[in-house]
Formats: structure tokens, sequence, C-alpha cells
């Protein structure tokens, strides 16, 4: 049963406050990539994908590639509340003898569709399943979630080419447009703002859409209409998203990156709801 209204954003905070508990306690890094995916991901799961948590393996399922597999710790969280992966194996996500690692890898009896480390994979294996669906006259949609720093790799805009070029309508390409790449402004290495994005996309014969990231609700409502247009390539959703959303000393710094925050600066507050 799909989430909605309220009752998806409180499943929003739920995930964002277990990964920030998880991830603190266990001393895992890359809490500030994974925080500002955070509501992509449950109006995903929870409100807009085909999925059955019980079988990982249902061929009718629509597909997801994490391409910002480092970010991955919202996902995690969200399998372990569908109780497609152990709750337990989360809760000691990165501590000795933890299965999981800290970018995410190709396990799908644990919900993971591909291993995506190294940055700028993950767009071609969606658009070679979307693809091959597609030649299979296979009905299940695939949704890809990039980060905007890695929009900077060559291989992403092949996998575009190719997915404009062959009509490759049944992908969905999110941005996590979040402004931040490692340790530094994407405005300070190679992008000017998200126009400059605009214009590029536009260029390769794309039709991107500009949303809010931070409203699970809202943006499940907009996924779902972009996935049932006629438009002959993919759909692009470009969701503006803060790096570290949630926390008030990690939003929007740089160095947060992988650093862990210490108890001193949480002690700085929360910036969500947490209507737990």
């Amino acid at each position: 049963m799909y989430l909605t209204g309220k009752a998806l954003q409180r499943k929003a905070d739920q995930i964002r406050h277990e990964v920030i508990e998880v991830a603190v306690k266990n001393g895992a890094g890359h809490i500030a990539p994974s925080l500002s995916c955070v509501d992509i991901l449950v109006a995903l799961y929870y409100s807009v994908m085909r999925y059955h948590p019980v079988n990982p393996r249902w061929d009718k399922r629509d597909r997801f590639i994490f391409s910002k597999a480092h970010g991955c710790y919202a996902l995690y969280a969200i399998l372990a509340d569908k109780e497609v992966l152990l709750k337990k194996e989360w809760k000691r996500f990165y501590a000795p003898g933890s299965t999981l690692l800290g970018c995410m890898d190709y396990r799908l009896d644990y919900g993971f569709e591909a291993g995506c480390g190294s940055l700028g994979h993950g767009l071609p294996i969606a658009v070679g399943e979307a693809f091959g669906a597609k030649l299979q006259k296979k009905i299940f949609h695939t949704f890809c979630v990039i980060g905007d720093g890695e929009m900077q790799e060559g291989t992403t805009w092949e996998a575009i080419q190719f997915a404009v070029k062959h009509e490759v309508s049944n992908l969905t390409i999110i941005i996590d447009n979040n402004r931040l790449q490692a340790m530094d402004f994407i405005i300070n290495v190679l992008d000017r703002d998200v126009k400059d994005k605009l214009k590029k996309l536009k260029g390769f014969g794309l039709a991107p859409v500009v949303c809010n990231g931070h409203d699970a609700a809202k943006l499940a409502r907009f996924i779902r209409p972009v996935v049932k247009t006629s438009l002959k390539v993919p759909r692009v959703i470009i969701a503006e998203t803060i790096k570290g959303f949630g926390l008030k000393c990690m939003e929007n710094i740089p160095k947060f990156h992988f650093r862990t925050p210490t108890p001193e600066e949480l002690k700085l507050g929360r910036t969500y709801a947490c209507r737990l």
C-alpha cells in the first residue's frame, strides 16, 4: 500500500532520523550525501515504484539504480524498514562484522540492483536495463538517482546520448542536485548553476524539470505524472536538495562529505520536523 501526504513525510522523517542515529553511532562517513536524497528515495519506494519486498527478484518490479552509491544509507534504512534486509544488519552497519558496504554493492536478495561505487556507472547501467526491457517488451520502469557532481563524468553523457537516440522512454533520471561534490561546491569546479545544467540537458534532447527535493509527498505527486507522459526519451527530474539536510552543523558544509559530526556539533540541532 502506498503512503501519501503527511504519512509519507513522517516516513521520510523516520528514515532521516535512523540514518543519523545509525551512522553517528557506528562512525560511518558519507552521512551528508545520504541525507540529501532521503526524500527522493522515500517518495520512490513508498509512493511511486512497483515493488514487492517479499520478493525482491519479482520480474515485474520497477528497477532502481542508485548511481551515487556512497549515499546509500537511506536506501539501507528503507529496505530494512520494508524487511528486505534484516533490521539488525542495518543497525550494525559500519560496525565490526557488518555485511553492508559503505558504497552499495550488487546484492539482489537485499534489493540492491547494482554496485556503483565508482561514480558515472549507474546511469549507463540504468539505460541498459531500460533498453533491454524495451526490446523484450517488459512493462517495468527503471529509475536512476544520480548526483549532480557525477554529471561531470563522460559516461553519463554517453548514456544520455544513447537513451535519446534509441528512445529509451521507460527510464526516469532523478538528479540529486545538492550543489556539492566531495570537498567543494560544483560551481567552483565545473558547473555554473542549475540553468547551465538545464541548458546542457536540453541540448542533448531531453526535457528536464525542476522540483523541491525535500518534500516527499509533493515529490511523489510530481514523479507519478512525469512517468506517465508520452515523451519518447527518458524523463529527467532535477531535485533541488541540500547536502546534509536535517543536521544544522552539516547543511551545505563541504567538509562534511565524509566527516562525522562531533557531540558538540550535533547539539546545534536538527532542521527537519521529526514527526515520529
